[in-house]
């Protein structure tokens, strides 16, 4: 039987992309990290010094990059970038700090939505993002709003940044935060927003394995 589209929405830090990889594993679905495709972009754009304010030269740029990812033998799905694994570079706060507003412009939403939309026209797939539920799969037969507190947010960022062997406060971290809720929510194109219909899913005092075991249930209950 063909499986559902199950799309999982919700604010950075939330552990979003976590709880849908884990549905997948769980599930035998394809996961789809959007927000890593955005990011991906972005390194792109700053890679090669594109102004993203420059209509031509972005939609210049936009042609040249292809983002695929890869599962590894561990059962670590990576970005890649042109080929390329780009998995570490895209999860600095070099990428963090510039990604909302690359992801905010149109002609970038439309690009990867289009692609979206492609890999996950055959339902069996999870996809995590910003405007999945609203945007991409408006019709997904199960959609999640992951929030999570502030501090618990915050602590789950930090501890991802130092993994990766950056060094940084967490005074930027948070400010980091506040900025990209900001930008994700009051940006004009396809906000971040709840879903009519979407099943508010608060992880703050959830492990890993018991947000996935509540998410199951809501699964289970459906299918």
């Amino acid at each position: 039987m063909q499986g559902i589209t199950i799309a999982i929405d919700g604010y950075s830090a939330t552990g979003k992309s976590t709880l849908a990889r884990d549905l997948a594993d769980k599930l035998g679905y394809v996961f789809l990290d959007t927000g890593s495709m955005y990011r991906a972009v972005t390194l792109y754009l700053l890679n090669n010094n594109i102004d993203w304010t420059n209509a031509d030269a972005l939609d210049a740029a936009l042609l040249k990059i292809s983002i695929a990812f890869r599962r590894l033998e561990n059962g670590k799905t990576i970005t890649l970038l042109n080929g390329e694994d780009v998995e570490d570079a895209i999860r600095t706060m070099r990428i963090s700090d510039k990604v909302s507003e690359v992801a905010a412009i149109s002609a970038v939403r439309k690009f990867l939505v289009i692609k979206q939309q492609q890999i996950g026209k055959e339902g069996g797939i999870i996809m995590d993002g910003r405007d999945i539920g609203t945007v991409v799969f408006p019709n997904a037969e199960l959609k999640l709003f992951v929030v999570a507190d502030f501090e618990v947010r915050l602590k789950r960022r930090l501890e991802e940044i130092k993994r990766s062997g950056e060094e940084i406060s967490a005074e930027q971290v948070a400010a980091n935060l506040r900025k990209r809720d900001k930008e994700e929510t009051e940006r004009s194109d396809s906000p971040l927003v709840r879903a009519n219909d979407a099943i508010l899913f608060d992880t703050s005092r959830h492990t890993r394995n018991s947000q996935l075991e509540a998410a199951l249930e809501i699964v289970g209950s459906i299918l």
